[in-house]
């Protein structure tokens, strides 16, 4: 192998761990709440319980195959030998001490962040209430209390709780924001719900992390937490907006479409969350459900 050859591998294989290393900085290894925080710990945690099996077991094999070598003259093979019971209780008694830790931590940190528990904080101010309804391949957000609504773009106010209430206009899907946390799911004629809160001003990629067809990939959303003021501007711009979301215009958006651009609409139907839920995620009014897509095959 020549010394350019090696040089170029060696520069690939640095550009593809710093590209890991850098694609930590936007996941779930870098959390901007305290829900994303409390499930990174339970990672870490998990991991290190795991460790403590996985690492006496690699240094092990590799004691084994070093004293048992065939030069080795010292190692006493015994070939009949078949029972210890000190070994046995050993080999038995830790993975059950690591299964037992485990549980608890699965058990007690699940339900610490089980995603209809309203997030404990009271010097926040009031939650802001946000519906969330999965489309092919778009999202769309409305918030019921300000009456205004948007696709593809998620406005919130740091520091403040947010209850989300979730959806499907068509076959299953999965709501993520890596940084903040909890993924939840979507289904037609059904609501999910999740509490998040941001921590820090940003921008924070949110995706789909359910298949659900040939769009699936462009399913991406950004989420922005902006301070009080910059968030009440937000709405008073979003007002503004001549785009009148209704039932004939939530039709129209519920047909599939790929690469969609956020869209602000000014103006939403009063209860069309609820009517949409009632009709199994077709346009309110309509005689069924939407016809089934590709997109069938996900569920």
């Amino acid at each position: 192998m020549s010394r350019i050859t090696r040089r170029r591998e060696l520069i690939g294989l640095l550009s593809a761990c710093a590209a890991l290393l850098s694609s930590c900085s936007y996941g779930v290894l870098n959390p901007q709440g305290p829900v994303g925080a409390r499930e990174k710990l339970i990672l870490i945690d998990a991991t290190t319980i795991m460790l403590a099996v996985v690492i006496p077991v690699i240094v092990c094999t590799l004691a084994f195959a070093w004293w048992f070598r065939s030069r080795n003259k010292r190692a006493r093979r015994r070939p009949e030998w078949q029972y210890s019971g000190r070994i046995e209780f050993v080999t038995w008694s830790i993975p059950a001490l690591i299964v037992l830790f485990l549980s608890g931590v699965a058990w007690i940190g699940s339900h610490d962040l089980d995603p209809p528990k309203p997030l404990s904080d009271a010097g926040a101010p009031g939650v802001v209430q946000i519906e969330v309804i999965s489309l092919d391949w778009k999202w769309l957000f409305i918030y019921p209390q300000e009456r205004v609504a948007a696709v593809n773009e998620l406005v919130i106010p740091v520091n403040t709780p947010v209850h989300f209430k979730l959806t499907s206009g068509s076959v299953m899907n999965s709501f993520f924001v890596p940084q903040l946390g909890s993924q939840i799911y979507t289904m037609a004629g059904m609501t999910t719900q999740l509490n998040l809160l941001a921590s820090h001003e940003g921008t924070y990629n949110g995706i789909s992390a359910q298949f659900s067809g040939d769009g699936f990939s462009d399913m991406r959303f950004d989420v922005r937490a902006v301070p009080s003021e910059e968030y009440k501007a937000w709405l008073v711009s979003a007002h503004a907006d001549a785009d009148h979301l209704d039932v004939p215009r939530y039709a129209r958006l519920a047909e599939p479409s790929r690469d969609n651009e956020p869209q602000i609409f000014g103006q939403v139907a009063a209860g069309l969350f609820e009517s949409i839920v009632r009709n199994h995620g077709a346009a309110p009014g309509a005689s069924g459900p939407p016809s089934p897509s590709a997109t069938d095959a996900s569920l």
